[in-house]
């Protein structure tokens, strides 16, 4: 027999609808902003990620799922969604046709990761694009959006941390302090910093394994006039709204960010990002459309809900339709697909068994009420309503019985 692939999983009910009840707050808020939904492929070239991304990146280096196909194509599963998002705005000329964009996007992404609590190899993520405006505002926008989601949701004592990586003009002065910094501590850097040392320090920051033990020690960044105003008006659109804190040690690990950048946190352990986001704006560029601002984040749907912790939800009650013989099967299955019409979540339908073995499959699936339509009820066109909790049951007429049962549900 086969089994499940390690780090993916089967999710059923209750757990699923979670799922449901998340993706749904997030489309109303991202709505009520003025996003659109844009539904991406699950497998892109290859090149696509590894250009935007960036070849230092553990999502390029060890995580992505890559294959050649039957055409000696080299493509990739979708590790993450901004560069699929700016690879459709670029393909559909929107750069010139309406270059001010703002969409969203949910689905599943794939990482060759180690498994482990709140880290899977196939994820959920719900993610947000605002393409086209260079402003603080929409920095902030962006933030208080993603509070206004995980808000709804009930994700409750998280923080959110936020800090700026400079521009073309700042980071360079910076990236050089960094080098000339971590240059003392080689010797004690993992093999992967070790690497990204010279390639991309920022990353070092970043690093799970040395990140941590450089906090407060690392030199700052400098800004430049133009970064620090930025920064300073983010800031200030946020205050009173939501609370944050600065952290000069937030990088993010993607290396196309740039000025804005912040990470909503739930819990004390090593994978405590349920959100995460920031400013791109030189990423369209890099992948060849015209110098476009962009601000995005994107959020762990498994992440948001773990925070969130158990919340009981009242089942939904449901009514079981069990048939009694040959004749009452036309007419129990109509009643079952009448209650459907009217919104009732109805079960039924295993008419080839006694009575005994339906009522049986009633209290296995949870059912409130049952309904049955045998010959006697048939002939006198009633339905008996039995109530599976208490036992109690009583005869109803057949023409009133989905009227009588929405009352009850």
């Amino acid at each position: 027999m086969s089994k499940l692939v390690r780090g993916f999983r089967d999710i059923f009910e209750p757990q699923s609808n979670l799922f449901t009840e998340l993706e749904n707050c997030a489309r109303g808020v991202l709505r009520r902003y003025g996003f659109s939904e844009l539904r991406l492929p699950t497998v892109e070239q290859k090149e696509l990620f590894v250009k935007s991304t960036g070849e230092t990146t553990d999502i390029v280096q060890k995580e992505m799922y890559s294959f050649e196909d039957a055409g000696h194509r080299q493509l990739a599963i979708r590790p993450e969604g901004t560069p699929g998002v700016v690879r459709a705005y670029l393909e559909n000329n929107f750069t010139q046709a309406a270059p001010v964009q703002k969409f969203y996007y949910i689905g599943n992404m794939f990482r060759a990761e180690r498994p482990q609590a709140g880290r899977y190899r196939e994820f959920e993520q719900i993610g947000a694009e605002s393409i086209g405006n260079s402003a603080p505002a929409a920095d902030a926008e962006m933030i208080l959006m993603l509070k206004d989601i995980v808000s709804a949701f009930g994700a409750k004592n998280y923080s959110v941390k936020i800090n700026s990586l400079g521009c073309d003009k700042c980071r360079p002065l910076y990236r050089q302090a960094l080098i000339d910094f971590l240059s003392q501590e080689k010797d004690t850097l993992c093999e992967n910093c070790q690497t990204r040392l010279e390639k991309n320090p920022l990353r070092v920051l970043d690093c799970k394994v040395d990140g941590p033990r450089f906090s407060g020690r690392v030199p700052t960044m400098t800004l430049c006039p133009e970064c620090q105003a930025h920064f300073e008006e983010v800031q200030c659109l946020l205050k009173g709204k939501i609370d944050f804190m600065v952290d000069p040690m937030l990088v993010r690990g993607l290396d196309y960010y740039s000025r804005t950048v912040f990470e909503f946190q739930a819990g004390d352990t090593s994978q405590n990002a349920i959100a995460a986001g920031g400013r791109y704006d030189g990423l369209i560029k890099s992948m060849g459309g015209p110098a476009t601002p962009a601000v995005g984040w994107a959020m762990g749907v498994e992440r948001v809900i773990a925070s969130r912790g158990e919340v009981p939800v009242p089942p939904q009650k449901s009514v079981y339709v069990a048939s009694l013989g040959p004749a009452c099967h036309e007419p129990a299955f109509n009643l079952m697909q009448a209650l459907r019409q009217a919104g009732v979540r109805t079960e039924g339908g295993l008419f080839d068994k006694n009575a005994k073995g339906q009522m049986k499959q009633a209290n296995r699936c949870g059912a409130a009420y049952a309904l049955i339509l045998g010959e006697d009820e048939l002939a006198k066109q009633e339905v008996t309503l039995k109530d599976l909790t208490s036992g109690e049951q009583k005869q109803l007429p057949l023409a009133t019985i989905v009227q009588e049962v929405k009352k009850l549900v």
